[in-house]
């Protein structure tokens, strides 16, 4: 039984390091890691015990369907495990995902906390980031057993999940046409349920999402979040990423119009501090800034 680690990277080498090594620790060692490179150079990465390769593919955009393919087809493992570039495995990670793997054909996802800013400046202290970790306010926590059942494809998440490749390869991977930021993860979701595959969360196999800077909803990849939206309804009768656009339209940086979500205007620094991640949040919450919108919305219509 071979397991193949698949991750993409753009920028935050200090995050791929601490991935790296943390992969290098895991109780069952994988048999490779494969790096989906979106920029121009490889990085340098420590030595392991396992072959690391890396996949350029180039400094256009970040094509995150297209990169999380491309690693997959280069990988060799009968098991895919996927993790972002920012996620640090806990040492059992491999071992929990095979452990259901063996039995079980299905897409798994493990556990996440988050980690507030400065967490990793004394290196990997597992112990620590379980103490200081936390799950996000708008995901489902752990299961109770081994494995819980995911009714809703909105709820599948890339960053962390595993599943066999010949499902992977048969499901036909990540749509490629969803091109830079969002929809590909519901896409890929709606289709893994359409064909029978079932989605679990999985107790274990954790993941500590390591601190940066982003803003959610994410206005600094509205273009792209319109055209996803646009190519999912085209796919599947209807939009996602509803809660995003709700947020846009509120913020008027948006409005529907013949079916179609328009762009009103530019993103100014208004709307990039309203969703703005602070250094004391370990994650920014969609949900968050949506209260705060609708709760002022009567004074905005009024206006």
């Amino acid at each position: 039984m071979t397991v193949s680690i698949c991750t993409l990277a753009h920028g935050r080498s200090a995050h791929l390091v601490n991935v790296v090594r943390a992969l290098d620790l895991q109780t069952q060692t994988p048999d490779e890691l494969v790096i989906a490179v979106m920029q121009n150079e490889a990085y340098d990465l420590p030595e392991t015990r396992f072959p690391v390769r890396q996949i350029l593919m180039g400094a256009d955009g970040i094509p995150l369907a297209s990169a999380r393919n491309a690693a997959a087809q280069a990988a060799h493992g009968e098991y895919l495990i996927f993790l972002d570039v920012d996620c640090i495995p806990e040492p059992s990670l491999v071992a929990d995902y095979l452990a259901q793997l063996r039995s079980v054909d299905a897409v798994l996802m493990g556990e996440v906390l988050y980690l507030p800013s400065g967490a990793t400046a004394e290196g990997l202290d597992f112990d620590r980031f379980a103490a200081i970790g936390v799950k996000h306010s708008d995901r489902a926590g752990p299961p109770v057993e081994a494995l819980g059942d995911c009714t809703d494809y909105r709820c599948f998440w890339s960053l962390n999940f595993a599943m066999r490749r010949a499902t992977f390869v048969a499901l036909g991977g990540f749509d490629e046409r969803y091109v830079g930021y969002g929809g590909e993860d519901t896409d890929f979701g709606r289709v893994a349920m359409t064909a029978g595959v079932p989605i679990n969360w999985v107790r274990g196999a954790r993941v500590y999402h390591q601190y940066h800077p982003h803003h959610m909803p994410p206005v600094h990849h509205i273009d792209s979040v319109i055209a996803n939206a646009a190519r999912f309804r085209d796919k599947w009768g209807h939009f996602t990423m509803e809660h995003w656009l709700k947020a846009f339209t509120l913020m008027g940086l948006i409005t529907l119009r013949d079916g179609e979500h328009v762009r009103l205007r530019e993103v100014g620094e208004d709307d990039l501090a309203l969703t703005r991640q602070q250094a004391d949040q370990p994650y920014a919450s969609t949900s968050v800034v949506l209260a705060q919108l609708e709760a002022r919305a009567p004074a905005i219509a009024a206006a």
